[in-house]
């Protein structure tokens, strides 16, 4: 069963994709922010994250850049209400495997999560 992050300052977001995960078949972890979120993921590692563009403190972007620059980076979706060509353009050049605005259409981003992780998994492969 596939391990999710999900990082959004916003509970009800978190809720909401805590059990449409679970729904699915994965098991699924929520943080409200980049701090939490780092300090956990040393405790499990996810094969996915699932992350807010727009949160207090360390914001989306610096997150992502951050995960990225991880020696065995996980794939990140940005999920996002705020939903900008620049934004876009930045978080893909960054390297998140998928960019999503809010509201968000459930079976898009299990696709979404789905393909990131397989695509990880068989870049691990190589």
């Amino acid at each position: 069963m596939p391990l999710v992050a999900v990082v959004d300052d916003e509970k009800p977001v978190r809720t909401a994709l805590r059990r449409l995960l679970r729904a699915a078949g994965m098991e699924a972890e929520a943080f409200a922010s980049g701090a939490e979120y780092f300090a956990g993921a040393a405790q499990r590692r996810p094969e996915c994250v699932v992350l807010d563009l727009h949160i207090p403190g360390m914001d989306g972007q610096q997150i992502l850049e951050r995960i990225r620059r991880m020696p065995e980076p996980v794939p990140v979706i940005i999920i996002t209400a705020h939903d900008t060509d620049e934004a876009r353009t930045r978080c893909l050049a960054a390297g998140a495997a998928a960019y999503l605005s809010k509201p968000l259409d459930d079976r898009q981003l299990l696709n979404a999560i789905s393909a990131a992780i397989g695509r990880a998994a068989t870049q691990a492969r190589k």
